[in-house]
C-alpha cells in the first residue's frame, strides 16, 4: 500500500512538470509564429496587399491578399484606422478585458502550482499530514490502547521499582489521601536500568492503570537539523499536557536530548542544548505545571545533566535491575501464560538456570522453546525445549554443517577439555554446566559454567581462578601439540583475561604496588583508545603494565601446573568430548572418573540437565550477562 502510493505521488509530480512545460512551450511557441516587422506592415497595407486585420490591444493578426496569416505589434498610441481604411482593409476590433484578469491569471498560476509543489514537498519531509509549517509542534502522541493494554499484573521481576509508581497513579486516582497531610504530587519519575529490565513496559502499565491522559515521545523527537525546532516542540507539548492535566508525559531515552551542556561542541548556541534548557525551565520554571507528571527512561544516566536530575524536576529516581531468581520465576510465569507447557517443565528450575537474565532476555526465552517445540511438532513446549533454547541464547546457535577436519575437532576437544579440567581444580569457581565442541556462533567449542546461587560481590581469588581457567586452553595445547602447533584459537581467552586482570588492578585495587586507587576513570576517550591516558603518569602506566603481565602470568602457571598434575583426567575428557561432542556438569564428572554414561542413543546429543540448584545468580562483573561461556576456541582467521 505505502509503494503504491509513494508511486502515484511521484506519477501525479511528474505529470504536473510535464504540464507545465507544455503550458510555457505553448505560449512561446503561439508568439513567435508567422510574426512580421510593424513597418513591413505598413509598407503592405500602402501596396493593398492586406485583406484583413484584427486588432487586440497592441496585437494586431491577419491575412494578406494571397490567404496567408501573419501576427505584428503596433506602438502604443498609434493609429492606424485611416491607413487601413485607405488600403482597403477589413477591421475587425476585439474587446478588451478590464484589468488583465486572464493575463495576470494566466501569469501567475504556473508560480502558484510550483509553490503548492514544494510545500506539498516540505510537508511529507516534515512528517507529513500535519500542516506544512507545523515545525515547531511536538510529536508526542496520546496513548489510548482499546487493544493490548498493559497493567501492573503484567509486569513483574521489579517489585520495588513498580511499589514506586503504584504510588504515583494512586495519586491521581485519589489525591485527597496525600495532599491532606501535605504531601505534593511527584513532578517528575527517572527510569533507570540496562536495556531489556522493563522501564517501558513500566510506563505502558502507568498508561493502563492512571485513567487519564498519557503522552509518549521520544528523546530523539524533539532536535533536529532546524535551529529552535527542539525548543519549540518543548513548548509545545507542555501546552497539550497543561490542557489535558491531571496527565502523564512519557519521554523514552531521555538522554538523547538531556546529555550534559558543555560536552558538545556548539557550546550554548547548540542546538540539542537550547532544547534542554527550554525542557528544564518547563519542568520547573517560573509557571508551575500542575497535574503533570514526567516520566522518563534511560541506559546512561551518567551522561544527564545535573540540572535535569535535582528534586523538583525528577523527584524521585527509580531505578529497574536485572531481577533475582525470585523475579525470574514471576517473569517466566507472565510470558508462559499464552504458552502450553508439558508436565516436566518446572519454572523455578529455569529461572535459577538462567542468572543475570533480562526481563526481555526471558520473554525471548520461552518464545525461543515456543518454537522449538513447534518445529519439532510438539504440541506441548517441554524442558528440552526450554534447554535447547537457553543454550541457544548463552552459547549461539549450533552449527552442524560447518565442516570441522578430525584434526580440528581432537585440537578443539583438547582445548575445551583444558578449560574444563582447570575450571574443576582452582580454588574457587562456578561449577561446570556443559562443555561442547560443536560449533556455536563464532566458536568452535565451548565450556559454560553457572554460579551456584546469587551473587553481588567477587572476591580476589574467585578472579585468579576464572584467568586460570580461561588459559587452560592455550597450556592443552601447548601440553599436547607443542609450543609450534599453538593456534588462534584462544584470542577470545586472552581478550577476557586482560580485561579482568586491567580491571583488578586499575579499578578493583588488587595490586600492592598501586594501591587503592582507581586509575581507570582517568583515561581520556581519544587517547585511551590508543592506549594513551592524560593523567597517569609514564611510570605509573608501565607499573599497571607489569602488574597485569604478573597476574596474567601466575593464572597461567596456575593452568599449566593443574593440567600436568591432573593429565589423566584432562586426557579422557578430551576423548569423551570427541565421542559424544558435548556433556553436561554431571556427565563430565562420571567421563573424568571412568563411569559409562547412560545414554539410550550415543549418537544422539546429550538429554538436558537435570537442572539440580547449582544453576543460579546475578550477572558477574564484567560481563554482558551471567552465564557466559568461560571458555571458548574460535575459529583461526582465513
Amino acid at each position: 500500500m505505502g509503494n503504491a502510493r509513494n508511486f502515484a505521488f511521484w506519477a501525479v509530480a511528474i505529470l504536473l512538470l510535464v504540464a507545465l512545460f507544455n503550458v510555457f512551450s505553448d505560449s512561446g511557441s503561439r508568439t513567435s509564429g508567422n510574426q512580421i516587422a510593424f513597418s513591413d506592415f505598413l509598407n503592405r497595407v500602402d501596396q493593398k496587399q492586406i485583406a484583413e486585420v484584427s486588432i487586440d490591444g497592441e496585437k494586431l493578426t491577419g491575412r494578406t491578399d494571397d490567404g496567408r496569416a501573419f501576427t505584428t505589434y503596433q506602438p502604443l498610441g498609434t493609429d492606424i484606422i485611416s491607413e487601413l481604411r485607405q488600403g482597403d482593409v477589413r477591421v475587425v476590433v476585439q474587446p478588451q478585458q478590464e484589468g488583465g484578469l486572464l493575463s495576470t491569471l494566466g501569469f501567475w498560476l504556473p508560480m502558484l502550482i510550483i509553490f503548492a509543489v514544494w510545500i506539498f514537498f516540505l510537508n511529507r519531509m516534515q512528517g507529513g499530514g500535519r500542516g506544512a509549517m507545523s515545525f515547531g509542534k511536538s510529536k508526542a502522541k496520546l496513548l489510548t490502547e482499546k487493544t493490548g493494554k498493559v497493567t501492573f499484573q503484567d509486569v513483574a521481576g521489579i517489585d520495588e521499582a513498580k511499589e514506586e509508581l503504584e504510588e504515583i497513579v494512586e495519586f491521581l486516582k485519589d489525591p485527597q489521601k496525600y495532599t491532606r497531610l501535605g504531601g505534593k504530587i511527584p513532578k517528575g519519575a527517572l527510569l533507570v536500568g540496562p536495556p531489556g529490565t522493563g522501564k517501558t513496559l513500566l510506563a505502558r502499565a502507568i498508561a493502563g492503570e492512571a485513567g487519564v491522559p498519557f503522552f509518549t515521545i521520544s528523546g530523539s523527537d524533539f532536535v533536529e537539523m532546524f535551529v529552535g525546532v527542539g525548543a519549540s516542540r518543548v513548548r509545545d507539548m507542555f501546552e497539550q499536557a497543561k490542557k489535558n492535566a491531571p496527565c502523564i508525559v512519557f519521554i523514552d531515552e531521555i538522554d538523547a536530548v538531556g546529555r550534559h551542556r558543555g560536552a558538545g561542541y556548539g557550546g550554548g548556541n547548540d542546538e540539542r542544548e537550547q532544547t534542554l534548557n527550554q525542557l528544564l525551565v518547563e519542568m520547573d520554571g517560573f509557571e508551575a505545571n500542575e497535574g503533570v507528571i514526567l516520566i522518563a527512561a534511560t541506559n546512561r544516566p551518567d551522561v544527564l545533566d545535573p540540572a535535569l536530575l535535582r528534586p523538583g524536576r525528577f523527584d524521585r529516581q527509580v531505578t529497574v535491575n536485572n531481577p533475582d531468581v525470585g523475579g525470574r520465576e514471576k517473569i517466566l510465569q507472565v510470558h508462559a501464560r499464552q504458552v502450553p507447557l508439558a508436565p516436566d517443565v518446572t519454572l523455578k528450575v529455569i529461572a535459577r538456570g538462567t542468572p543475570g537474565f533480562s526481563g526481555a532476555d526471558l520473554a525471548n526465552l520461552v518464545n525461543e522453546a515456543a518454537l522449538h517445540a513447534a518445529r519439532s511438532g510438539k504440541r506441548l513446549v517441554t524442558m528440552e525445549d526450554f534447554e535447547k533454547a537457553k543454550d541457544k541464547i548463552m552459547m549461539g546457535a549450533e552449527r552442524r554443517s560447518m565442516v570441522m577436519t578430525e584434526e580440528e575437532k581432537t585440537l578443539t576437544a583438547y582445548h575445551e577439555a583444558g578449560h574444563a579440567i582447570v575450571g574443576l581444580h582452582v580454588p574457587e569457581h562456578d561449577p561446570i554446566h556443559k562443555a561442547t565442541i560443536i560449533p556455536r556462533g563464532r566458536a568452535l567449542g565451548l565450556v559454560m559454567s553457572l554460579p551456584e546461587r546469587d551473587q553481588y560481590s567477587v572476591t580476589k581469588r574467585k578472579y585468579t581462578s576464572k584467568i586460570a581457567m580461561a588459559m587452560g586452553g592455550k597450556v592443552a595445547e601447548e601440553l599436547k601439540f607443542g609450543e609450534d602447533s599453538v593456534t588462534s584459537g584462544a584470542t577470545s581467552d586472552i581478550q577476557q583475561v586482560s580485561k579482568i586482570a586491567r580491571a583488578m588492578v586499575t579499578q578493583f585495587g588488587f595490586s600492592d604496588k598501586l594501591g587503592n586507587i582507581d586509575y581507570a576513570e582517568q583515561t581520556d576517550t581519544y587517547l585511551g583508545a590508543l592506549g594513551g591516558n592524560l593523567k597517569i603518569s609514564g611510570p605509573t602506566q608501565r607499573i599497571i603494565e607489569e602488574e597485569v603481565r604478573r597476574i596474567i602470568d601466575e593464572g597461567y602457571d596456575t593452568a599449566k601446573r593443574i593440567l600436568t598434575e591432573h593429565g589423566e583426567e584432562w586426557e579422557r575428557l578430551a576423548q569423551g568430548l570427541l565421542e559424544y561432542e558435548t556433556l553436561t556438569g554431571d556427565e563430565i564428572t562420571k567421563v573424568i572418573a571412568g563411569e559409562p554414561l547412560d545414554r539410550a542413543d550415543d549418537d544422539a546429543p546429550p538429554p538436558p540437565s537435570d537442572g539440580k540448584p547449582r544453576l543460579a545468580s546475578v550477572p558477574k562483573a564484567g560481563k554482558k550477562r551471567g552465564g557466559e561461556p568461560e571458555g571458548g576456541m574460535e575459529p583461526q582467521p582465513n
